[in-house]
């Protein structure tokens, strides 16, 4: 223990005092000046008694009920169901529309077609303990903003797919150039997964949840806990959004329907190689199937057998084909003026 002298104590409590004075001085939000500062406490506490649980949770139970993704008939109901209840609150508000790119697919094939032959499901079976899981409208496991393609190449599991894993493939004396990678979803942004394959010269890439991370390996897995099932598919955009986000066509200007547009081949924030996520049960028999060295230890996941990391035998067939349409966006879309 440190040994204080007489003076050096006196000295610490006079400095404590003053910093718990200097601290009494300052005003209790930063920005804010004291007089401002109650101000300010007094309309956020106006603000908080005004929230009510129940009806955020009505309201996400009613926004989420039916499919509503961009340019459905879901959609527009979620916007004017919106609308409505701001209307309703006296603000002055109105929808605004704008015309946005959204791909949605046409065909999605992943098939194994050596050594052995499998083809994937690709499909979330409907649940019984879960009403939405059947509904008609609802849209394929997809990432969007793939690229269209139909490649056949082997097949090379990169861990996550982060710049680290290439490095260790790189002294493994692996390549992925020429070839289809397989990646665990984690670790990262999904759409740096692809992006970061494509600079590898990767033909495409496939990106699945493993147990592990996101499955029984985690915890109870759903409808009885919230991680995926075996059938489970994390869906979401691989855009190249640090390039810009938003409308590809559109960089930095609202996506009207007079707006210039882009060529799409041409958009930099679209990648240009086909990707597919999938669920573990999709994933294993590819993986099981791999050959080349044993995955490094922090690379293997839940799947009840050895992680390898190819190439070798085993080749995969991947083809994605989008409608390329521009969608009507309503659901964002709201001006609201006090």
């Amino acid at each position: 223990m440190m040994n204080m002298t007489p003076s050096k104590t006196l000295c610490l409590i006079l400095s404590s005092g003053l910093l718990s004075i200097s601290a009494l001085a300052q005003p209790s939000i930063t920005g804010f000046s004291a007089a401002s500062a109650a101000k300010q406490k007094q309309i956020e506490q106006q603000f908080d008694a005004g929230l009510s649980a129940e009806r955020i949770g009505k309201n996400i139970k009613d926004m989420s009920a039916i499919p509503h993704h961009l340019g459905s008939p879901g959609s527009k109901a979620v916007a004017e169901n919106i609308l409505a209840q701001f209307k309703q609150y006296g603000w002055d508000a109105q929808i605004e529309t704008y015309q946005v790119l959204f791909p949605t697919p046409k065909t999605r094939v992943l098939e194994m077609v050596s050594p052995g032959v499998f083809k994937a499901l690709l499909k979330e079976p409907a649940l019984k303990e879960d009403g939405t899981s059947n509904q008609e409208g609802q849209l394929p496991t997809y990432n969007c903003w793939s690229a269209d393609g139909d490649v056949t190449a082997e097949l090379v599991f990169v861990n996550y797919g982060v710049p680290a894993d290439y490095e260790t493939l790189e002294k493994l004396g692996i390549s992925v150039k020429g070839k289809i990678v397989i990646a665990k979803y984690g670790r990262s942004w999904r759409g740096i997964k692809p992006k970061i394959a494509q600079e590898h010269g990767a033909l495409g890439c496939i990106i699945y949840s493993d147990p592990q991370d996101d499955g029984y390996g985690a915890g109870d897995v759903y409808p009885k806990g919230a991680f995926k099932n075996e059938y489970g598919v994390q869906r979401g955009s691989i855009m190249d959004m640090v390039i810009y986000p938003g409308d590809p066509l559109t960089p930095n200007i609202g996506s009207t329907a007079n707006a210039k547009r882009l060529d799409r081949l041409s958009a930099p924030n679209l990648l240009k190689i086909p990707v597919l996520p999938i669920s573990y049960h999709d994933a294993k028999p590819l993986l099981e199937a791999l050959e080349g060295p044993v995955a490094p230890a922090a690379w293997r996941g839940g799947l009840p057998f050895t992680y390898h990391v190819g190439p070798g035998k085993t080749k995969v067939h991947l083809k994605v084909d989008f409608n390329w349409i521009l969608s009507i966006d309503l659901s964002r879309a709201l001006a609201i003026s006090l």
